[in-house]
């Protein structure tokens, strides 16, 4: 009997590097992937989580990671950028910032396995990448000194734009606020600010954005929030990633721009989308999608030259 875990070793056993069959040796196009929700761990993890399943995949985040990695950094044309769309490691061992640069932790462990990719890696914010009993400032503190990030910030690509939100800054993540409440997220009016400004420019746009917008706050200042921006830029948005969820979720076009929420690499190493954009007729692809088992954490591993 095959089991799944012996038939996805056999796949990935038998991958080879080949090209894409609708690649552009013109270089019009461009390629790169997103993973979510890698929530690595170190031996001060204790666990355990709120379930059997959830627990046994958390000693299981660095070898699906690494699963990952392995077949992103195979395929040619090669990807160009990752991005990895929040909880980057799982929470924190320690309240005391000095641990951190005493002790090697998860966010050494998830640095180093993000630098064997072969092209950047750029993570961004959620929820485990905080601890709500902590200072947000000292999560800020560590990524500028660990990882060199900016809470939320903006990668520009050959003339396209990837922005990642963070939906953990503005009211309902602030104690004592009478709108507190984590499990909705919001970005604060400065945020909300800047994100516009990146929007003006008018570059076609990735946006990723750990929670779903269906759990972010609609609007925070008036008529001002980010599902309104969204909304508002939905011809410059190529499209909106999140995570959190760690299943994989279609809203279409429910926000303006097409919205995805992406499945974890913590429970599948298939957990991932291969993107082809295309510089000439402003438009992407993602090559994987139809091998989505939508509203589980499962995919089907990604052949190279399938297409």
């Amino acid at each position: 009997m095959i089991t799944r875990g012996t038939f996805l070793r056999m796949t990935a056993a038998s991958l080879a590097i080949r090209p894409f069959a609708h690649a552009d040796a013109g270089g019009s196009k461009f390629y790169f992937a997103i993973i979510a929700d890698t929530h690595i761990i170190d031996p001060y993890y204790k666990g355990p989580e709120s379930n059997a399943e959830d627990t046994e995949s958390m000693f299981r985040t660095e070898e699906r990671l690494v699963a990952a990695r392995t077949l992103i950094n195979s395929l040619q044309p090669k990807m160009e950028k990752v991005f990895l769309v929040g909880d980057y490691f799982h929470n924190y061992p320690s309240p005391d910032i000095d641990f951190y640069f005493q002790h090697e932790t998860r966010l050494d462990k998830a640095k180093a396995l993000t630098d064997a990719f072969a092209m950047p890696v750029h993570p961004g914010f959620g929820n485990h990448d905080y601890d709500a009993h902590l200072p947000r400032e000292m999560s800020h503190e560590l990524f500028r000194r660990k990882f060199g990030l900016d809470p939320y910030y903006s990668v520009e690509h050959r003339g396209w734009k990837f922005v990642h939100l963070n939906n953990f800054l503005g009211n309902t993540w602030k104690r004592g606020d009478p709108n507190f409440n984590t499990a909705t997220g919001s970005l604060g009016e400065e945020q909300l600010n800047w994100f516009e400004a990146e929007l003006r420019q008018h570059k076609p746009t990735f946006v990723f954005i750990h929670y779903p917008l269906t759990i972010v706050k609609e609007k925070e200042v008036r008529d001002y929030g980010v599902q309104t921006l969204i909304k508002r830029y939905r011809d410059t948005i190529q499209r909106v990633i999140s995570g959190h969820w760690h299943k994989w979720f279609e809203f279409g076009r429910s926000f303006g721009p097409p919205h995805l929420v992406i499945a974890a690499t913590r429970y599948d190493p298939n957990a991932y989308l291969i993107v082809e954009a295309d510089l000439k007729n402003v438009s992407h692809d993602l090559l994987n999608i139809d091998l989505v088992d939508w509203n589980t954490h499962y995919s089907q591993p990604y052949k190279p030259g399938r297409g």
